[in-house]
């Protein structure tokens, strides 16, 4: 019964799907919670390849694009989104550590956090509104698992910047297992799919390795707010590759 309660933890976490209702929001079922990441990946995933699927031939392409990026805000309740604004704040503040990590923990959003919210809203969209309809749901499926494959892998592969916070919990009591079980998670999940969602699963996770990477050695580790925006990167690098790697193709 654990296992369900930690999955859906994860779940109405990370979502506004309420499926149960929760009692238990201990730092340890976060923690535990962590290895459903992809799995709830594909939950996200399911519900936007299915909002592709029942509205493609009523609406325009630009209208259709601009409904699933919208949804998959709804979705998620721009949590990510949050994130990857912060995170921007912060980082391309050009501060002290300690400065960025305060920026970052303000509930306000600068200019920089707007900027790159606006650019990667206009990419997300321009990358949906391009693909190949024949593997747009594919690719709409296939981004939140390895975007959130990427986000386990920041979560319990580096350290965390904070000495407390919302993410500590997360960093605190997923380990390694919890890395490994969500790998096995996104291969069974991706591999039926086929090359092009593997490669673009591979592609998005290194990319968010590499910034995962340069952000700690900025800020001596990663956040909450980090998490976001490797999740929303790890997206958009994902559909990126599928656009690119089937415009080569065709």
């Amino acid at each position: 019964m654990t296992v369900f309660q930690d999955f859906f933890t994860g779940l109405q976490f990370l979502t506004r799907f309420r499926m149960v209702k929760q009692s238990d929001w201990s730092p340890a079922s976060f923690g535990r919670s962590v290895k459903f990441f992809p799995v709830i990946g594909a939950v996200i995933g399911v519900s936007l390849a299915g909002v592709n699927y029942l509205l493609h031939d009523y609406l325009p392409p630009h209208i259709l694009a601009a409904i699933i990026v919208l949804a998959g805000i709804v979705i998620t309740g721009g949590l990510h989104c949050d994130g990857l604004m912060d995170t921007a704040d912060g980082i391309f503040s050009g501060r002290s550590r300690e400065r960025m990590l305060e920026i970052m923990k303000d509930s306000r959003v600068g200019a920089n956090g707007v900027v790159v919210f606006g650019l990667f809203i206009l990419l997300k969209w321009s990358l949906i509104l391009d693909m190949n309809t024949a593997i747009l749901s594919t690719a709409l499926f296939v981004a939140p698992v390895a975007a959130r494959l990427a986000m386990v892998i920041g979560i319990t592969s580096f350290p965390y910047a904070r000495p407390d916070g919302m993410g500590k919990a997360f960093a605190q009591y997923a380990g390694r297992p919890a890395l490994y079980l969500a790998f096995f998670f996104s291969f069974i999940l991706i591999v039926p799919l086929g090359k092009l969602a593997i490669i673009s699963l591979t592609a998005s996770v290194l990319c968010c390795m590499v910034v995962a990477r340069y952000v700690t050695s900025i800020l001596g580790g990663l956040t909450g707010d980090v998490y976001g925006a490797i999740t929303e990167l790890g997206e958009l690098v994902t559909l990126a590759v599928f656009g690119i790697i089937a415009y080569i193709m065709i």
